[in-house]
């Protein structure tokens, strides 16, 4: 008789979900973690990021106020003060994770490194437990590109940038993807000075026409960055650090952040005694989360690389992962991972949103006859009386009105995310949006108007206005 029903490997936000769901399902349940409860995105991630975006975001309004009317003095930022919100905010939440939470659940909470020892078989803490069915949800980890002399001086990732003692005097971020952008954005605004270095483009990923406004924020924020840039080498330069690119110039900074991406935490798991196949992206499973070499065992989170799909480090990615892996390992049901409706944001200020693929996307994969729709935030009435009216909608459809994917940039475009991704999930056509009624004035208008725009050449076509000519003349 196995210890255990399920045994997770990982308490992070996928790990607990699925800890949660099968012990309040009656399941007999092992949760192992060695580090601290609720993962990256609790302790080093998610959470302390955005607090010290809203610190960055409280001062950036102090400093805009003088255009309300309202004349305030330069913030004196109390860099102390800053980190203990963060460090407040991390607290308030982790009862939620916390070992004592999943204990009176039920949960056997082992706090020890584990490892397989065999395909039904986990070992912890100097003992062996035997399981019916595992999940594999040990996450990812900051990747360090293979630059000479990087290894030999002291470089952040997320998790050592938020316990930094004193402001950086000036912070230099290799990577413009998603991390890097926030933290260069935030830095700038509680007064550091910033350089980002990209090789290609800042947000490459994302929809073009909504990364040029974020460009020009970050430019004002007095942000510089350096893209298209190869780093050939990094150094030490005095108590801080330098970086020499390929060009022959050389950036030195302060304090250096390492935001190139993630790579899953495959070393130490045991991953061959347990006969499970995984490659550099994760461990490889069928659409259902499904190891496809021990048929006892999952993988969710940052560490699931299904077929054809990928990995996708997104906190949100976990709670499907969770969903998935409850119909299919618990209850025996199809159930399959789809990315088509995934919304990813990029918290800066103008936020950047994108539900599905983007337009390039979309045509690259050989999608032809598409509608773009764009929607100018500047026709907003609630931006314009906020004073913060910049931004676009962007909708990609299909000449039947079907949606297949949005692009944001603005304020709160992260909160109209929902809409689109219950749209495209649902294979929603755009009336449906259209035809809402939403309240005004609120920056979700603008979603609306865009999707009715694909209406307006319909209402105002020449047989409808022959039509309605013809109804005007009945008594």
């Amino acid at each position: 008789m196995p210890d255990f029903d399920v045994a997770v490997i990982g308490a992070g936000a996928a790990g607990l979900s699925v800890a949660a769901i099968s012990a309040g399902l009656g399941l007999k349940v092992a949760l192992f973690e060695r580090g601290r409860m609720g993962g990256d995105c609790l302790n080093t991630g998610c959470v302390p990021s955005k607090a010290l975006l809203a610190a960055a975001h409280a001062a950036a309004a102090a400093r805009r106020a003088g255009r309300f009317g309202v004349r305030l003095p330069e913030p004196d930022i109390d860099w102390a003060g800053v980190r203990a919100h963060v460090t407040a905010a991390i607290a308030a939440i982790a009862p939620n994770d916390s070992e004592e939470r999943f204990t009176a659940m039920g949960v056997t909470v082992v706090r020890a490194h584990a490892r397989f020892a065999g395909l039904r078989t986990i070992e912890a803490a100097g003992r062996r437990f035997t399981f019916r069915r595992a999940v594999i949800a040990a996450g990812s980890a900051a990747a360090v590109p293979p630059i000479p002399g990087l290894a030999d001086i002291p470089f952040l990732t997320n998790e050592s940038l938020f316990h930094l003692p004193e402001r950086p005097e000036h912070l230099v971020i290799l990577g413009g993807g998603p991390i890097g952008l926030e933290m260069a954005q935030a830095h700038a605004r509680l007064g550091c000075r910033v350089t980002i270095l990209e090789r290609a483009a800042i947000a490459v990923r994302e929809d073009p026409e909504c990364v040029a406004p974020l460009r020009e924020a970050l430019q004002a924020d007095g942000v510089t960055m350096l893209e298209g840039v190869e780093v050939a080498a990094a150094e030490r330069d005095g108590p801080g650090i330098a970086l020499r690119l390929a060009d022959g110039t050389r950036i030195a900074g302060s304090h250096l952040l390492v935001a190139v991406g993630r790579v899953p935490r495959l070393t130490g798991l045991g991953l061959e005694e347990g006969g499970i196949a995984y490659s550099p992206a994760g461990i490889t499973t069928d659409r259902g989360l499904r190891s496809l070499t021990n048929r006892r065992v999952w993988a969710a989170g940052d560490i699931a690389a299904p077929e054809g799909l990928g990995p996708r480090a997104f906190t949100h990615v976990c709670s499907q992962h969770a969903g998935v892996i409850a119909r299919a390992m618990l209850f025996g049901l199809p159930a399959k991972v789809t990315y088509e409706a995934l919304p990813r944001v990029t918290y800066t200020d103008p936020e950047i949103a994108q539900i599905g693929p983007t337009e390039a996307e979309l045509r690259a994969g050989g999608r032809t006859g598409l509608v773009i729709l764009r929607w100018p935030l500047t026709e907003n009435d609630r931006l314009v009386a906020e004073g913060r009216a910049e931004g676009l909608v962007k909708l990609v459809a299909d000449s039947r009105g079907r949606l297949f994917g949005a692009s944001v940039v603005g304020p709160g475009a992260g909160d109209m995310a929902g809409i689109f991704a219950l749209m495209i999930g649902r294979g929603l056509a755009l009336s449906a949006l259209a035809g809402a009624v939403l309240p005004y004035p609120t920056a979700q208008e603008a979603a609306k108007r865009a999707a009715g725009d694909f209406y307006t050449p319909r209402i105002l076509s020449p047989i409808a206005k022959r039509i309605v000519g013809l109804l005007k003349r009945r008594p």
